[in-house]
């Protein structure tokens, strides 16, 4: 039997606390000349990209010829920039993984007409760590029924519970018919946004009998009870910084179960069932993963008053142990993925270079809150130089809405179409 959730966090917390907090190898370095012969790979990879955003592709062959000209230009940029090899550029570019983010949009738009482009690739970020265990599992990449609609559950239900004009006491009742929802129970939906939440935990059930997979739904209900739970974190006084004193391991138990939880879930949607190995190293990745986004969000959590890890210890003290502890939780949650022995020993070099990447990114981003030393020693990890960084990501955001238009072009199209191309925003390793 394989172990609860609650297992699960203990044993997590536990690594993350025998962790070291000096500065750990992370691999291959890079001179400021390397760095700067990399930025101009990246500007011209960028000046292409910029050019196919002018207009979104109308006719199927003006789909096909964007495709090809991105994603020729992908791999030429990921191959110079990011020292990628062939076995690396087959996963990205021809073996499921850019099929996932347009089979989720068009199933998508065929359940709910009206969902917006902002929720369908809120929920591709779900379907592609989905399916990306599928691989490490050794099953093919597929967004299944249960995987869609474990994806599409969590906007509409976040975005709910996250709205500020929504009554406390609304999303109280909400929550608590979500839980007896996901527990079984055969409930009247109260609106149309339960309806529809009523209708995809259908899909999980046609997909998943409750009786013969009690653990894909004890995950869905863990990762409701970490939801309820991470409300706690939000201090009574947003902006307060006094508020978010403390020690960073108060918080611990909460944030280790919502992410771990939430992955875990992934894992549980994609095969059904999963060894000791493989329910260890899914929650232990959702933990890596929710630590990179608390890193990420740090300034905005501290703002909000919301206790996190990372903004708790902010509050007090520059975080380079922290980041150097992370660094080592997740040099351990890679080691863990030699017990997945159906997995591609391509796609595990993948994660292990994006799981570093991801801390790496996250605290350049974040000089003020670091030593001046430890910034330095940090960027020689980075391909490119952090200010750098930072201006292209920023260019790269002012094309946020083309790069939606440009996803829907490829949403409209048929099915035997190419599927929408590989974009270099969270692949900047």
């Amino acid at each position: 039997m394989t172990p609860t959730v609650e297992q699960l966090a203990a044993e997590s917390i536990a690594r993350w606390q025998r962790g070291e907090e000096y500065f750990p190898p992370l691999g291959r370095r890079f001179t400021p000349a390397q760095q700067a012969h990399k930025e101009v790979l990246l500007d011209r990879f960028l000046s292409s990209l910029e050019g196919e955003l002018q207009s979104a592709p109308r006719t199927k062959t003006q789909r096909a010829r964007v495709h090809e000209r991105i994603t020729s230009a992908f791999a030429e940029f990921a191959r110079t920039a990011l020292e990628l090899e062939d076995r690396h550029l087959a996963l990205l570019l021809d073996q499921g993984f850019p099929s996932v983010g347009t089979s989720l949009g068009r199933l998508a738009r065929r359940f709910d007409p009206d969902v917006g482009t902002a929720e369908i690739l809120q929920a591709c970020r779900n379907a592609w760590a989905a399916c990306g265990l599928q691989a490490l599992f050794g099953l093919p990449m597929s967004v299944t029924p249960p995987v869609f609609a474990y994806s599409m559950l969590y906007p509409y239900s976040d975005n709910y519970l996250d709205d500020d004009a929504v009554p406390r006491e609304l999303k109280l009742r909400f929550s608590a018919q979500f839980r007896r929802r996901l527990a079984g129970q055969n409930l009247p939906a109260a609106n149309g946004r339960e309806e529809t939440i009523w209708r995809l935990v259908s899909l999980i059930e046609s997909g998943y009998a409750r009786a013969e997979y009690p653990e894909v739904y004890a995950s869905l209900l863990a990762v409701h009870r970490s939801q309820e739970e991470s409300i706690r974190l939000l201090d009574r006084s947003p902006g307060d910084i006094d508020q978010i004193h403390g020690n960073p391991d108060e918080v611990l138990p909460i944030v280790f179960a919502k992410g771990g939880a939430s992955v875990l879930a992934d894992a549980y949607l994609a095969a059904g069932r999963l060894t000791e190995a493989e329910a260890g190293f899914a929650f232990d990745w959702g933990v890596l993963l929710q630590l990179g986004d608390d890193l990420q969000d740090v300034r905005e959590d501290s703002g909000k008053g919301l206790r996190t890890v990372f903004s708790t210890a902010a509050a007090n003290n520059p975080l380079d142990a922290l980041t150097n502890r992370t660094f080592h939780f997740a040099l351990d949650v890679m080691t863990r993925m030699a017990a997945l022995t159906r997995a591609p020993e391509a796609l595990k070099d993948l994660l292990r270079r994006s799981s570093i990447s991801l801390v790496v990114r996250a605290a350049g981003a974040l000089p003020e809150l670091y030593s001046g030393a430890y910034i330095a020693e940090l960027e020689t990890y980075s391909p490119f130089r952090f200010a750098f960084l930072g201006s292209r990501q920023e260019k790269l955001a002012r094309h946020k809405g083309r790069l939606a238009k440009l996803f829907e072009a490829f949403l409209a199209g048929a099915e035997d179409e190419p599927v929408f191309p590989m974009l270099p925003s969270s692949l900047l390793m």
